[in-house]
């Protein structure tokens, strides 16, 4: 029974809209209406500056860390796997805000990744944030994290449900970010500035 609910469960924390909830509270606005109109930490981050996009990325990263955490106390990796895809999906489409459209998945599936595969997390934040700072686009940053972890859960040999799972993960990453892509082939993909005046 208890692997039965890990699952739901872990859409339910997933669903949690982090970037909705923390803007609407601090600034009584909708970041929905704002920048790419995505719930995500990186569009609160443009638009709301360090402090509000950090605390979003953290509390994304917790629900997918807690989800998988939860799973694989429950019932071993394939649950963990099971529970940290489905905070993804709730990341993705989360019921509190009626199913419409969420985050990109990438630091919710990165927590999931903490609890999964260590290393390979710790492994993907290197890659991040060597990227980022290199481009200052978050968007190629996270596509390239999402190849480094379907290559690194192969090659760091970890159960079949993991590979499965960053395979997969990447994937829907990537696929989640199919119109940076095209921003990013055209010249056109917003790149950070890593100082930002004015606002906090």
């Amino acid at each position: 029974m208890t692997e039965l609910l890990a699952v739901p469960a872990g859409y339910l924390l997933g669903s949690l809209p982090f970037g909705y909830w923390l803007p609407r509270i601090f600034r009584g606005e909708d970041i929905r209406a704002s920048g790419s109109g995505n719930v995500g930490a990186s569009n609160v981050f443009r638009v709301y500056g360090r402090r509000l996009g950090a605390a979003v990325a953290l509390l994304d990263v917790a629900k997918g860390f807690t989800a998988a955490l939860i799973g694989l106390w429950a019932g071993g990796a394939l649950v963990g796997v099971l529970a940290g895809a489905a905070a993804m999906i709730g990341h993705a489409r989360p019921i509190f805000l009626r199913f419409q459209k969420g985050g990109k998945m990438v630091a919710t599936g990165g927590g999931a990744t903490l609890a999964l595969a260590p290393l390979a997390a710790l492994c993907c934040v290197g890659i991040w944030l060597a990227v980022f700072l290199l481009t200052r686009y978050a968007s190629l940053a996270s596509i390239a994290t999402a190849l480094g972890l379907a290559v690194l859960v192969v090659a760091l040999d970890y159960p079949w449900p993991v590979i499965a799972f960053g395979v997969a993960g990447a994937t829907a990453v990537i696929f989640a970010h199919r119109q940076n892509i095209r921003r990013l082939l055209g010249g056109t993909e917003h790149r950070f500035e890593l100082r930002r005046p004015g606002r906090v």
